[in-house]
Formats: C-alpha cells, structure tokens, sequence
C-alpha cells in the first residue's frame, strides 16, 4: 500500500474513531448482559454445555472484525484521472466511442476525472468509484471496493442480532410484581429494546442492497438519477448497467477487478436503441 493509501486509512480510522468506538462498546455490552443474565446462554454454561455460548460469543467477535474490515477499507477512492487508472491514453479516447455518450466530468473539489457511477464525498474528502454512500455509522463510504464486504457484513450483523433477540427473551421470568420484575429485567429490556431497532434497521438495509445488487445499481443511483447525467435522459425503468440478475450478482460477489463502466454503458445504451 502506498503512502498516499495509508495517509488515507489513518484519516478515515481518526475521523470516526468515536464512533468505532461507541460501536464496540455498545455491541460487548450487550453481550456481556445475554451472558450475565438468567438467558439460555448462561443456563447452558451452568450445565457445562459450552458449544452455544462458544458459537455465539464467536458469531459476535465475526460481526466486530467485519464492522472494522469494511470501515477501515478503501471504499475504491479515485487517486488519479480515470483516463490514467482504467486504461492506456489510447484506450482512454475510446472508452465513449459515440459523442453523443456523457463524457466523464472533472470534480470540482479533487480536480480529477470521475470515472463514470463515481461520485465525490464531502464527509471523506475523496471522489469514490461505484460510490453507493456514505455511512455515517461506519464513518466511511460504501463503493466498488467494500460494497460486497458491507452486504456480508449486514447479513452476520443481522443473524447475530436475531440470535441475540431469542436469547434475551428467554431470559425473562415472572415476579411478585410489575416493580419487582421491571427492577430484575432492567438491563435485559435495554439490551432487547437496542437489539430489536437495529434487527429491523439492518434487515431493511440487507434487503435493499441485495436489490440493488441484483439490478446492478447504487444507492446514490437509484435515490438521485434525475441529477445524473448518464440517467437523467433514461425512464425510470431503464438500467444502462443492468445485465440480468445472476450476472449482475456474479460481478457484485466475484469479480474482483475495477470494472470499466463506461463499456457497460456505451454497449447497452446502443442495444437498447436497436
């Protein structure tokens, strides 16, 4: 990794360090009071029965190391022209062979090339490729580099988080009374309350991004295409990077090259003129 690569990590890592570390403390937080509390997992470690405690204590530490893999990544920023980075100049000049495809346009805050479906981020400083958006809880963007370590992130996440659920209701039991029973479920119906607005937070977005994943499209894309110049002029149903489901998701979780989007677009856009 060049320098320029790790100036950047350790600006992204500085930036949302508070916020990586409300995370973690809220998530071992949680686990420490399935764990302390009369739950299954506890019952289980009182009869010896240690595979469960084990496998959910291992399920967390996977869903910690994925949060801080895709918020420390590089997102795919854009550290040169696009006609440099993706092809020769003489590539360059045939990436948009018909004039009348929208050529790629200059940032107007790094002074560089966009490649086309990159956009610049305020919050991160850096054009990004493929960019999707910018991630205030993992303090980074989400683009062509980290988008597929996000989804499967959102998807141990969202397991974890409905394991946790059924765990923290089979913690409760009845009492003498209603103060009574809410003084010896306090910090379980905190840890539930908690678990159960990011369950349904991160299954909206894991069933949003397997979407896009599946039209080959991008938050930013599908929120924002009156504004954009490559699909503003296009209907609503019109998807110039859309090449059928199971392709499209062989190259959202396979391919592992930069993709030259222009080719996609310019190939489309003349087959669907046909």
């Amino acid at each position: 990794m060049g320098g320029g690569s790790e100036e950047m990590v350790r600006s992204v890592f500085r930036s949302g360090l508070w916020v990586r570390a409300a995370h973690t403390v809220l998530t071992w937080s949680i686990t420490l009071v399935l764990f302390l509390h009369d739950t299954d997992l506890r019952r289980c470690e009182e009869r010896g029965e240690l595979l469960l405690p084990v496998l959910f204590f291992l399920l967390v530490v996977l869903s910690v190391l994925l949060y801080f893999a895709v918020s420390l990544m590089d997102p795919g920023f854009v550290l040169k022209d696009a006609a440099q980075s993706q092809a020769s100049p003489e590539e360059a000049e045939q990436m948009i062979p018909d004039s009348s495809m929208p050529r790629l346009r200059r940032c107007g805050y790094c002074i560089l090339l966009q490649p086309m479906r990159a956009r610049h981020c305020a919050s991160c400083g850096h054009c990004v490729r493929r960019f999707d958006h910018h991630c205030p809880w993992i303090s980074n963007c989400v683009g062509e580099r980290n988008h597929r370590v996000f989804v499967l992130y959102l998807g141990v996440q969202l397991f974890t988080l409905l394991w946790a659920t059924h765990i923290a209701l089979s913690g409760f039991s009845p009492a003498a009374s209603w103060e009574h029973w809410f003084r010896l479920h306090v910090f379980l119906l905190g840890a539930l309350s908690v678990v159960g607005v990011f369950s349904l937070v991160v299954l909206i977005l894991l069933g949003c991004h397997l979407y896009l994943a599946s039209v080959n499209s991008t938050t930013w894309e599908f929120m924002s295409r009156h504004r954009i110049s490559y699909l503003k002029n296009m209907s609503d149903e019109e998807n110039p990077f859309d090449r059928g489901v199971l392709c499209n998701l062989w190259t959202f979780c396979c391919l592992c090259r930069a993709e030259i989007w222009e080719h996609v677009y310019y190939k489309n856009s003349n087959t669907n003129s046909v």
